[in-house]
């Protein structure tokens, strides 16, 4: 029998929406916009430049093809925002539809973020989070879902910071919820 995911009774927010632009830790002026397919050649980039010791549970996958593919899958179904740092992507959030059904629920959506090395730990990750968040809840989603390896503090900080709940964990991995919309 599967597991229920829990999620909190109250929605978390306030969260912006797209399009939103701020300077980040180093100064630069970031946009983070919507993205949809004619955005894919630009974000295959970015995760060809991503260094695969950052790669978690096996996403984003290596190589310009496999990248091609897990994308093609994830604009097709989710919702996508990018950041920008001029016009070159260095950061990637999505949702996307959970499909697995867990029992009694209606569909979640599972969230994704990536933000490349050279712009990690300017405040870039927290933007494009709180943006797909806010993109999300005007979309109408209700439930979002994430799983994070504990190790990784700076991101389960942020989760928690921006209203997830931890609901589950395995040996390796916490699985955290938010609820947008009630």
């Amino acid at each position: 029998m599967t597991r229920q995911r829990v999620y909190p009774e109250e929605p978390a927010g306030p969260f912006p929406e797209p399009p939103q632009t701020f300077a980040d830790k180093e100064d630069r002026e970031i946009s983070v916009v919507t993205a949809d397919d004619a955005d894919v050649d630009a974000v295959t980039e970015m995760y060809c430049d991503f260094d695969p010791a950052d790669r978690a549970q096996g996403i984003p996958p290596s190589g310009e093809g496999r990248i091609r593919e897990w994308l093609d899958t994830i604009f097709g179904e989710g919702l996508n925002v990018v950041a920008l740092d001029g016009d070159t992507v260095v950061g990637h959030a999505t949702l996307v539809p959970d499909t697995s059904g867990h029992e009694g629920e209606e569909c979640a959506y599972e969230l994704a973020i990536f933000v490349l090395q050279s712009h990690q730990r300017a405040g870039i990750g927290r933007q494009l989070l709180t943006t797909l968040l806010g993109y999300g809840r005007r979309e109408g989603i209700e439930r979002v879902w994430l799983t994070v390896e504990r190790w990784n503090r700076a991101a389960v900080e942020l989760y928690h910071d921006v209203g997830f709940e931890t609901c589950g964990s395995e040996s390796f991995e916490l699985e955290m919820s938010l609820r947008l919309n009630s």
